[in-house]
């Protein structure tokens, strides 16, 4: 059965499911429901057999203000003691620093669609999807520097990897708005489309595409991709090796040879 959440909304159609940020009349801003809830529901896809893949929006004018500015009141806890206080803050901010790398540890891909305003936390959300894609109307900003805090949930550290580092530095620096052409360049997202309506419609297209291929072969192939981001060129060729020893499917294999022989659709089961 698929799950019900306060702030978000999940559908599942032919293998692909749909998460969509639900808080409309917030701009979707993060409150503490949706940061506990994001891990919760990427958690039940990764699990599911149903879903292989994924696509993430935002209901609404915005896809996402950012954090919902109501959780700094408890984040540092009730002690009297700086220390407690620290250590309160430090733990929090783990906790949904892990709500957030659900989405990478889904193995299944995490395509996010996104329109409009997406700053703050909604920069964190995304960098931890596979890919990104904009309607035109898209904007970006790392908008943490504005209100006198270092970003800490994980922008500074996965987005350098994704666009070249002095770009990162600029918007990290500045506050500056990203708007989706820029976006598009530096490699941020991967296409950008007219509207959101026409974004979603080719994001799901697209995740299903994916999803009529091995789900063992996608999941491996999103493993070694994050393996080896983190890890050296020997490091994940010799991961590669031995999961491949391991953890290909002759069955997969055979499936996939005899369908491009016979010119037809490959079936795989889950």
């Amino acid at each position: 059965m698929t799950p019900s959440f306060e702030t978000l909304a999940l559908s599942v159609d032919a293998h692909v499911a749909t998460v969509t940020l639900n808080r409309p009349d917030k701009a979707n801003s993060m409150n503490a429901a949706m940061w506990q809830e994001l891990q919760a529901c990427f958690e039940w896809l990764d699990e599911s057999d149903a879903v292989r893949a994924v696509v993430l929006a935002g209901e609404g004018r915005h896809f996402c203000a950012g954090i919902d500015l109501g959780m700094f009141e408890g984040i540092h806890g009730a002690s009297g003691d700086p220390a407690r206080r620290g250590e309160a803050f430090r733990r929090n901010v783990l906790r949904m620093q892990d709500n957030l790398t659900a989405l990478e540890r889904c193995r299944k891909p995490v395509l996010a669609a996104i329109h409009s305003t997406c700053i703050g936390g909604g920069i964190d959300l995304v960098c931890c999807a596979d890919m990104r894609y904009a309607a035109e109307d898209a904007w970006f900003s790392v908008r943490e520097v504005d209100i006198g805090m270092v970003a800490d949930v994980g922008t500074l550290q996965r987005l350098p990897k994704l666009i070249p580092d002095g770009v990162a530095r600029e918007l990290a620096y500045t506050g500056r708005k990203m708007d989706a052409e820029e976006a598009k360049e530096v490699g941020f997202v991967n296409r950008v489309f007219e509207n959101r309506e026409v974004m979603l419609r080719e994001v799901i297209a697209l995740a299903r595409t994916i999803a009529e291929k091995s789900p063992l072969v996608v999941r491996g192939t999103k493993e070694m991709l994050l393996y080896s981001r983190d890890h050296s060129v020997a490091e994940g060729l010799n991961y590669i090796a031995t999961w491949n020893a391991g953890m290909m499917s002759l069955r997969d294999l055979e499936e996939g040879i005899t369908a491009q022989a016979e010119k037809r659709p490959a079936s795989y089961e889950d």
